[in-house]
């Protein structure tokens, strides 16, 4: 529903994306991760017809067709980082005006009011209104006309706890009928929850483009296991090495990273070479962990 050839943009002698390749499946949530500064909200905004590629070429619907196409440019709603509208209007007004300008039908201005969830306050001038209020209400706007693709540029910054619940509850929901979403965000968490693909800018370069599976591939031996014993020993830890040769101590513990597959034959070995456990913990790999080395690697060369 979205694919990115080869694109380019520059902003004076600023390369803001670079080359960049990445498609974006029908019915799908692809989240895209970066730094400040690494190019997101240039590759949404492309996206949203906002801003032109200087090179490759951006198309969005099936079949594609260029975000230069003014019949593209209807199949999205997009949500920008930094959300405004007129602090003389009200909320409700907001949305109506919106509505008119979309040609959605009057129901659906009680229906993302009620989404908001403005705690009554749709008849309060925006003036009035908390960051996360209007945050809210940008996330109403943006949910008006129900369109296929949704292009979101930070969408859960300012939220607060039932305003994350409500939006994950409303990316949930456009998934099941259908609709593609393609959103940035620094909130690992919402990525974790939400996103069926990830896709990683640094420096206006992708580098990478991760399925849920291939994430969890990439995850798999990152995780790491604690064993708390009694009497630690060289010997023990050398006996542990032959089958986890990254396992160290610390303490009192036996640290060894690794996949949870590998953990119950280590705990047997552990026990065989009379090594008394006093507890244990583990941890699996994490999204965030390996955001920041893919990050760090790049940031080296």
């Amino acid at each position: 529903m979205i694919a990115f050839t080869s694109v380019t943009k520059r902003f004076g002698r600023q390369v803001a994306v670079d080359g960049l390749t990445l498609a974006v499946g029908a019915g799908s949530i692809v989240a895209l991760l970066g730094p400040n500064g690494s190019g997101k909200t240039t590759t949404i905004k492309m996206a949203a017809g906002l801003i032109r590629p200087d090179e490759g070429r951006v198309t969005v619907g099936e079949p594609g067709r260029s975000t230069a196409d003014p019949a593209a440019r209807q199949l999205c709603s997009f949500l920008p980082q930094r959300v405004a509208f007129p602090d003389a209007l009200t909320g409700r007004e907001v949305v109506e005006f919106h509505r008119e300008l979309r040609g959605t039908a009057r129901a659906r201005v009680d229906e993302v009011l009620k989404f908001a969830s403005l705690n009554g306050a749709s008849g309060r001038a925006v003036a009035t209104y908390s960051g996360g209020m209007v945050q809210r209400l940008g996330l109403a706007v943006a949910m008006l006309p129900q369109s296929p693709i949704l292009l979101l540029d930070e969408p859960s910054a300012a939220l607060d706890p039932d305003g994350l619940c409500s939006f994950y509850g409303l990316l949930e929901g456009r998934k099941r009928a259908g609709a593609t979403v393609f959103f940035s965000s620094h909130q690992i968490g919402d990525v974790e929850r939400l996103a069926d693909r990830f896709a990683v800018l640094v420096g206006g370069r992708l580098v990478a483009d991760l399925s849920r599976d291939d994430l969890a591939a990439r995850l798999a031996d990152r995780g790491v296991m604690r064993v708390r014993l009694r009497q630690p020993s060289e010997a023990l830890l050398a006996r542990v090495r032959e089958q986890a040769p990254r396992a160290v101590w610390s303490a009192d513990e036996l640290i060894v990273p690794g996949a949870a597959a590998d953990r119950p034959a280590i705990l047997d070995l552990v026990r065989a070479a009379g090594g008394e456990i006093l507890g244990l913990t583990a941890n699996e790999g994490r999204l965030d962990a390996l955001y920041r080395e893919l990050v760090e690697q790049e940031a080296h060369g």
